[in-house]
């Protein structure tokens, strides 16, 4: 591996500071050899990809992580599978509204993860912060973002992964950077 892209989302919700784009703006420049790549997304369903695989492509990167807030989680959670589906509780910050909607119609139910989710998990926890697999990424933009990647990256050998870290209040964001960073480090 040469290149990973490391996504990470603006605020939503009426929030101020978004956990993700916390941990992900403090990682360094490269670790072990391995260039990352880092990209700010907005919370909009179908634009957030749109913008992750062109940089991914732009980047040639070999393996795109993806990084989301889940305010409700007190761990941070690799996620294992992406699902073809959309449902928003609240608009997205382009005010979208989907109810129960496939991400696409033509598209298969779900991918798994390319990058191991367990391997990061136990990495995280090692280091002593509070970790878990997690096998769903929710119905919102997080997982919306997830399941486009998988499907455009799906045996091209670029893996993809997505990992929620819990909000600022619960997670100190040295603490949820470290988390991302051990979990680079376990799939180096």
């Amino acid at each position: 591996m040469k290149t990973i892209l490391v996504t990470a989302f603006e605020p939503f919700g009426g929030d101020d500071v978004n956990a993700s784009e916390a941990a992900v703006s403090a990682l360094p420049e490269s670790v072990g050899g391995v260039t990352i790549k880092k990209l700010l997304l907005p919370v909009a369903f179908g634009r957030a990809a749109e913008a992750a695989i062109a940089e991914a492509v732009n980047a040639g990167a070999d393996a795109v992580l993806s990084v989301g807030q889940a305010a409700g989680r007190t761990a941070v959670t690799p996620e294992a599978v992406a699902i073809n589906l959309q449902y928003a509780g609240i608009p997205d910050n382009d005010g979208a509204l989907p109810r129960d909607l496939p991400i696409d119609p033509e598209g298969r139910e779900a991918f798994f993860a390319t990058l191991p989710a367990r391997r990061m998990a136990e990495a995280i926890s090692a280091r002593g912060i509070r970790a878990a697999v997690s096998y769903s990424a929710g119905t919102y933009v997080c997982n919306d973002l997830f399941y486009r990647l998988s499907a455009r990256f799906y045996g091209s050998g670029v893996r993809v992964g997505f990992i929620h870290v819990p909000s600022v209040e619960t997670l100190a964001p040295q603490d949820a950077s470290a988390a991302v960073l051990c979990a680079i480090e376990a799939v180096l």
